[in-house]
Order: C-alpha cells, then sequence, then structure tokens
C-alpha cells in the first residue's frame, strides 16, 4: 500500500521536473535574456529598444493586425456554420462536417505558393479578368508585402479550430432558453446576440485564443510571402546574432508579454464563465429538418467555405504538375508534368528531410505516448496533488508561442549546461561550427504535440469505469498490469486518435523546424520545403510536389483521428 503511494508521488514530481527543464526553463530563458543588460543585471533598455525602433514596432503592430484580422475573419467564418451544423438537418450534413476540417491538412505557409499563383499580377485571377474583357491589366490582389494575403489563407486554415468549439458550446445549450425566448417573441437575430453568443462565449474564447496566437506568432506564412516586417520574421532574422546581442531575446519576450497579456485581457472581458445548463443531460436540441430551399442556402454556405479554402491547396498541386513557367499570365497551367513529384521522392534534400520528419516525429510521438498515458492517468485515476498544475503545464504549449519555445531551445545551448565550455558542450548544437539539433527537434515536437495526446487520454479514461482497474488490483493483478491488459485496450481508439494527430502536426511544425534545423543534414521536410520554394528554377515546383506529399498524410491522420475520437476533437484544440 504503502509503495502504492510514493509511486505515484515519483511519477508527479518527475513529469514536472521535466515540464520545467523543457517547457519552463526555455521560456524563462528568453525573458530573463530580454531583461539582461550585456555586463548582466536587470535593464529595460532593450525592450524599450524594440518600442523605439520604427521597424520593430510595425512589425508588432502588423502582427497583431495580422492575429486580429484573421481571429475575426474566423469568427465570420465558423459562428455560421456551426449553428447550421447544430440547429438544422440537411442531406449530406455528414459529408460537409467531415470536409469543413480540410483546411487543418495543409500548413498556410504551403498554401502560399498556390495563392501567389491565384492572385499574383501574372496569376490566374487576373488572367481570367483580362480574358473576360473586365480589366486591362493585373490587379495586385496580395497588397503590398502580402498582409491581407496572409490574413486570407490563415483565416482559411484556422477557422476549423473555431468551428469545433462553436459546435461543441452549441451542443451544450440547453434547448429550452431558445425555444422560451421565442415563444416571447424575440426574432432569431436577438435570441443570437443576447442568448445564445454570451452562453457560447466561454468556448468561442478557447477557440479564438488559439486562432489568435497561431496567426499573431505564425513565422511560415509571412516568409513565404517575404513580408518582412513583422515581428516573428523579424526575431526569425535575429536568430544570426543571438549569442553576441540581446536584441533578439527582448523581441522575442515582448511578443511572448504581448501575447500572454492579450489572453489575460480577453479571458477577464471575452472569457467569462460557462453558464450551467440545468436541462443539459436531460434534454437535447433536435436539428430541424430543413426544405429544399433552406437546404440548398446552407448547402450553398458550407460549399463557398470550402470552396474558398481548398483553392490554394488545389493551385499547389497544379502548381506541383505544371512545367516550369507554363503557368504565367493563364487561367490554368499550359503544360503538365509529373516529373517534380519523382524529383520530390527523388531529390536529396527531400528525400533527406522526409526521412528526418519521420524520425523526429516518430520518436516524439512515442515520448508523448508515454508521457501522455502518466498524465492522463494522474489527472483522471488519482487525488494525488498537483494535478490541476500537471494538467495546465500539459496545455501550457498550446498557450506559449511556438516560435518562444523554439528561440528558447536555442536559448538553452548558450547557457549552462549546453553552452560553451560547459560538460555536455556538443551533445546539442544548433547555432554552433557543426550543429546537432535531433535531440532538441524531437523534444521540440513532443512538447509542442503533448496537449493532444493528454486530452484525447483523459477523454478516454473519464468514458472508461475505473472498477475494472479496481476489479483486477482484488484479483492480486499489479497496477502496472491492470493498466497495461485492462485500461490501454479499453482506451486505444483515444490513444490512438491522439497520436495521429500529434503525428501529423509535428511533422509539418513550422518554427521549431525553421529555427532549430540550421544543417541542411538535419532539415525537416518544412523547412526543406522553404529551402526549395527560394531557389530559382524548379525549386517552387518540388517544393509544392512535397506540399501535396504532406497534404496526403495530413489527411489520412486526420480522418482518421476524426473517425476515432467523434465530436470530442474540438476539446483538443482547446486552452
Amino acid at each position: 500500500m504503502r509503495r502504492g503511494r510514493v509511486i505515484p508521488w515519483i511519477l508527479m514530481l518527475s513529469l514536472l521536473a521535466g515540464f520545467g527543464v523543457f517547457l519552463l526553463w526555455p521560456i524563462w530563458l528568453v525573458v530573463a535574456t530580454g531583461f539582461e543588460g550585456v555586463e548582466g543585471g536587470f535593464t529595460l533598455y532593450h525592450v524599450l529598444d524594440v518600442f523605439r525602433d520604427p521597424v520593430t514596432l510595425r512589425g508588432l503592430f502588423n502582427a497583431l493586425g495580422i492575429a486580429v484580422f484573421t481571429t475575426l475573419a474566423c469568427l465570420v467564418i465558423s459562428i455560421p456554420l456551426a449553428i447550421c451544423s447544430v440547429r438544422y438537418d440537411f442531406r449530406g450534413k455528414a459529408a460537409f462536417n467531415a470536409l469543413i476540417l480540410v483546411p487543418l491538412i495543409l500548413p498556410p505557409f504551403v498554401g502560399a505558393i498556390g495563392l501567389q499563383n491565384l492572385l499574383g499580377k501574372s496569376g490566374a485571377l487576373n488572367a481570367l479578368l483580362i480574358d473576360l474583357g473586365m480589366v486591362s491589366e493585373g490587379i495586385d490582389f496580395l497588397g503590398t508585402g502580402g498582409f491581407w494575403a496572409i490574413v486570407f489563407i490563415e483565416a482559411l486554415h484556422l477557422y476549423p479550430i473555431l468551428y469545433l468549439n462553436a459546435v461543441a458550446a452549441l451542443a451544450n445549450l440547453d434547448p429550452a432558453l431558445d425555444e422560451a425566448a421565442e415563444n416571447l417573441g424575440a426574432s432569431s437575430w436577438q435570441r443570437l446576440r443576447q442568448i445564445i453568443l454570451p452562453l457560447i462565449r466561454p468556448g468561442l474564447f478557447a477557440g479564438g485564443t488559439i486562432v489568435f496566437i497561431w496567426s499573431f506568432t505564425e513565422l511560415g506564412t509571412p516568409l513565404m510571402f517575404d513580408f518582412q516586417e513583422v515581428t516573428p520574421v523579424q526575431i526569425f532574422n535575429g536568430l544570426k546574432e543571438i549569442a553576441d546581442s540581446r536584441q533578439p531575446y527582448a523581441l522575442t519576450a515582448v511578443l511572448l508579454i504581448v501575447a500572454v497579456g492579450i489572453y489575460i485581457l480577453g479571458k477577464f472581458i471575452f472569457g467569462g464563465r460557462a453558464y450551467t445548463m440545468y436541462a443539459k443531460a436531460s434534454i437535447q436540441s433536435t436539428a430541424t429538418r430543413l426544405g429544399p430551399w433552406g437546404s440548398l442556402l446552407v448547402f450553398s454556405l458550407f460549399s463557398f467555405v470550402i470552396f474558398l479554402a481548398v483553392l490554394p491547396h488545389l493551385c499547389v498541386v497544379l502548381t506541383s504538375i505544371s512545367v516550369e513557367g507554363s503557368w504565367y499570365q493563364s487561367v490554368l497551367p499550359q503544360a503538365f508534368t509529373a516529373a517534380h513529384y519523382e524529383q520530390a521522392l527523388g531529390h536529396p534534400l527531400a528525400i533527406g528531410s522526409i526521412q528526418n520528419s519521420l524520425l523526429y516525429s516518430v520518436l516524439a510521438v512515442a515520448a508523448d505516448l508515454l508521457v501522455g498515458i502518466c498524465i492522463g492517468y494522474l489527472i483522471v485515476r488519482t487525488r494525488i496533488w498537483g494535478r490541476g498544475l500537471l494538467d495546465a503545464l500539459s496545455m501550457l504549449p498550446l498557450a506559449v508561442p511556438g516560435l518562444v519555445m523554439a528561440f528558447g531551445y536555442v536559448a538553452m545551448t548558450l547557457t549552462w549546461p549546453l553552452g560553451k565550455g560547459d560538460p555536455l558542450e556538443g551533445m546539442i548544437d544548433v547555432v554552433g561550427a557543426d550543429p546537432n539539433p535531433m535531440l532538441l527537434l524531437v523534444i521540440a515536437y513532443g512538447v509542442r504535440r503533448l496537449p493532444y495526446v493528454v486530452r484525447s487520454t483523459v477523454a478516454g479514461l473519464e468514458q472508461t469505469s475505473g472498477e475494472l482497474e479496481e476489479a483486477a488490483l482484488n484479483l492480486g493483478a499489479s497496477r502496472v498490469r491492470a493498466i497495461r491488459t485492462i485500461i490501454l485496450p479499453l482506451i486505444i481508439a483515444n490513444l490512438l486518435a491522439g497520436a495521429l494527430l500529434a503525428f501529423s502536426f509535428a511533422m509539418l511544425e513550422v518554427s521549431d523546424s525553421l529555427i532549430l534545423a540550421q544543417r541542411e543534414g538535419d532539415y525537416p521536410i518544412t523547412k526543406a520545403i522553404y529551402v526549395l520554394f527560394e531557389r530559382l528554377g524548379d525549386g517552387p515546383y518540388i517544393a509544392s510536389a512535397m506540399g501535396v506529399w504532406a497534404m496526403a498524410l495530413l489527411a489520412v491522420t486526420l480522418v482518421g483521428a476524426s473517425v476515432l475520437i467523434g465530436k470530442k476533437m474540438g476539446a483538443i484544440f482547446r486552452v
């Protein structure tokens, strides 16, 4: 009995220590160094210099603008779709609920390749308008620097996160409240504004937080559009002087402080508390069957959003099969080839990066499964002190910008015990003469994607009765054997769903890959796509082909996770 009490404590302390080293310490290094003087001590000089420099200040405002407009666009897209999905029954509803998640199958920085071919001055849309005689010369739809193009493609990539949270929140509403308001004469708009939106506000805030932080710190998409005056790109460019300057640290610290500050402010203003649904467990809302015209309207709404969302993806596919230079000032490519796919599988940089990503992601997911099962078990099956703290730390990577985490890992390699002259020097290195970032990339992928495995494990354990485990213990089985032979087989679907999501998103991790992999032999697939895209000639076409391979991989894993975990997908994307 005493041993059974000690093991959970050892496990809890070990997990908290792990979070301290690989989550809190990197964040602390970034913040502390940003406020550190050249000769040591506390100073505000470097942080204030971020606001004094007009270039970095514009970058911060641009990053905030992208985040605000992206989040607003996601709300405008997601709320009508969620209401239609929950409140109405129409032909093709199941298919639309699956297709609406399609944007998650391709990182927006890859879709940027297709968007440039679609909306550029010599792109497909301008060619169509010229052919129709509507304009005489191409219009710059991308805008100066691509600000609105970044907002457009990120909104179409991230709205499913808000949609999943909105659907979950709407499904939990007590339908009696809406019916009572309708009986009192409230219009549909009044019920939406005064009842539905206030009640689902915490759910919208949960999804909106992820969207805001994701778009605020997104690095890949601005890089693909060569949009330099935005904070994430400025931090990326500052990596070259990280060993000699405090400015990159200060800029990263400001990014983190602004993100956390806006989250806290939003939580206070918009988050609120969830309202109690007295009839939630006993009354379920019934979806209204729409007539022909209503079905057509909802069908058109879903189809239009899905079409816009997949359009950049389709353009990536077309780019990948077009002959070099054949898609210029034309609606469609003038010549096609499959050679780029052969090159994507045979090019040394491409095949090496795929192998690296597979290795990093498999190792990261294996570690996530081991750690996630331990965390989930402590949270659900024990009453040990610190369960709430452990749960919060496991979800913190969703709230902390990936760019901050990546920069913090670089900072780890420059301090004790990994820096110059220290006993572990050379084991992990990013910016040295002979980089060795493999272990750091695995750790970074694992920490960033751990929340998916934890939430899936917790969901599975909450649905599994603890009496089965207790019965096995009473029959003489050890705790480990009871978990291995009874609990794990019962929650295997949840574990597979979390592992699939963690694997697919690790394979296409952007910030960690671009910052931590500085040597070609260590490039993951996302870093290879970016480098190839920057190369003249066939680079963008091979990058597009690699993007299509990545899209196919994510499509399979996302559909598999959705089938396994069902309607609880929204809980995975929640802070």
